[in-house]
């Protein structure tokens, strides 16, 4: 790759200034590579795509897999990549701290950490605890010098506790723990989205767009927001494709999805287009 780290780092960092960017993720190297020729300025990973590819449900990958699928991501593009690192792979904010420094060494412009806990009777921690691990991360980060941009999670939305008021809460307090860019996923409407923008302002906000909507990108950038995101999105869009042309096997006999399927040749254009 021609981009070198550093310079995709400070390059993550310009998106984040003014305007809006599309941040689409990838799940492999493949997509990534894809996304690059298609013109964007900067990719995601997604925990759940990339789980999927190997065979196991969202936030059911290990660490080190994690560490080396973000090594591919990084290596298959010139493009500043952002991680989706989940919970930080530890319970601790010591054990956050050693995670985020593994993900910093795999070249990565930037990485989130969520404050869900995998608990279906208790799915938040503490603000005093998430800020906690999010103060380590921000240590850890700055030790580097590298710049690494760092995003603080509220996942009220996700998780089932669709409480806006509490998410603005996280979100403040994330920003004075440190986070450069604060993210709700799950929040849809107009209200929702001005009222996270305008309550950790001037820092900016990622929106998970992950469903079909008539607003543009023109429409969020209008509503304050600096980053849009698809998560799992892009990866369930081609697992739809898979799995009506397989279904079609399966359970008729017959082949009439591969009409939608992508040419072999556009496909290897594209991988070839990216100097590895």
């Amino acid at each position: 790759m021609t981009a070198s780290i550093q310079a995709r780092r400070d390059r993550f960092h310009e998106l984040h200034r003014s305007g809006c960017f599309v941040l689409p993720n990838a799940w492999d190297a493949g997509s990534a590579r894809a996304l690059q020729v298609l013109g964007f300025t900067a990719i995601a990973s997604t925990s759940a795509g990339f789980a999927w590819s190997q065979g196991r449900p969202d936030n059911q990958v290990t660490r080190e897999a994690v560490l080396a699928h973000l090594r591919d991501l990084v290596a298959a593009t010139d493009l500043p990549v952002n991680a989706d690192f989940e919970g930080g792979f530890a319970d601790t904010p010591e054990g956050v701290a050693e995670s985020v420094r593994m993900a910093v060494a795999t070249g990565v412009a930037g990485l989130s950490i969520e404050d869900a806990t995998g608990d279906a009777a208790q799915p938040l921690r503490t603000i005093d605890d998430a800020m906690a691990r999010l103060r380590a991360a921000r240590a850890a980060i700055d030790a580097t010098g590298t710049r690494t941009l760092l995003v603080g999670r509220a996942e009220n939305f996700i998780v089932g506790r669709p409480d806006l008021a509490d998410a603005i809460t996280r979100l403040r307090a994330y920003s004075e723990a440190g986070a450069d860019c604060l993210y709700a996923p799950g929040i849809r409407t107009r209200e929702q989205i001005e009222a996270v923008v305008a309550a950790v302002a001037p820092k900016p906000v990622n929106l998970l767009i992950g469903w079909p909507t008539d607003l543009t990108v023109a429409d969020y950038a209008a509503m304050g927001v600096r980053r849009i995101s698809v998560g799992g999105a892009l990866a369930r869009a081609a697992w739809g494709g898979f799995l009506r042309a397989a279904r079609g096997l399966a359970e008729g006999g017959r082949f009439e999805a591969f009409a939608e399927a992508a040419p072999g040749g556009e496909l290897n254009a594209m991988m070839g287009a990216v100097e590895s």
